[in-house]
């Protein structure tokens, strides 16, 4: 079951569900806004110009207000948000399709496990051939929740857990 802003709202002033820094106005009908954090990072070239799984991947860290992505370039970037799932409750990533429709491509594997803590490290792919301008704060997203019918016997203590920034793949640990 999706939940409503009433629900949403609810479990926010209850504090089963954190969400900060939250503004009113980004609670939606079905959904929270997520926003567009300063820290970007992208993976830095590779020796033998290939990226294995099994091998650490490096990356070149950027904090700042403004990132210019290039046509056809790929950078990771973070959400303002840092959220908490409660172990009954998932979420789906989904992108602005105003934003889609410049080019821009928001993606993070879409789901949010219950029990996940951290900001959401995003995706973005420029499938443009003009640079698109990402700035800080701005509206990238939405969160939509879904009410598990139980509790999660393994809620989520992954890898990922409590990350903050734009957090690399860690796929080399598997």
């Amino acid at each position: 079951m999706v939940l409503s802003d009433k629900t949403i709202l609810k479990m926010l002033n209850d504090h089963s569900l954190k969400i900060a820094p939250l503004e009113k106005e980004q609670i939606q009908p079905a959904s929270v806004d997520i926003r567009l954090g300063d820290t970007f990072s992208v993976v830095e070239d590779s020796p033998q110009g290939i990226i294995t799984m099994k091998d650490e991947i490096h990356y070149k860290v950027i904090k700042s207000n403004t990132y210019i992505l290039l046509p056809h370039q790929f950078v990771l970037a973070t959400t303002m948000e840092y959220i908490e799932l409660p172990d009954n409750l998932t979420a789906f990533v989904e992108g602005r399709s105003s934003l889609g429709r410049m080019g821009l491509f928001i993606q993070n594997a879409g789901w949010v496990d219950p029990g996940f803590k951290g900001e959401i490290t995003l995706e973005l792919y420029n499938a443009n051939r003009c640079a698109i301008e990402l700035v800080c704060g701005r509206r990238v997203g939405q969160l939509v929740f879904a009410q598990m019918d139980d509790t999660a016997l393994n809620p989520y203590n992954g890898k990922y857990q409590g990350q903050v920034g734009a957090t690399g793949s860690k796929v080399f640990l598997d």
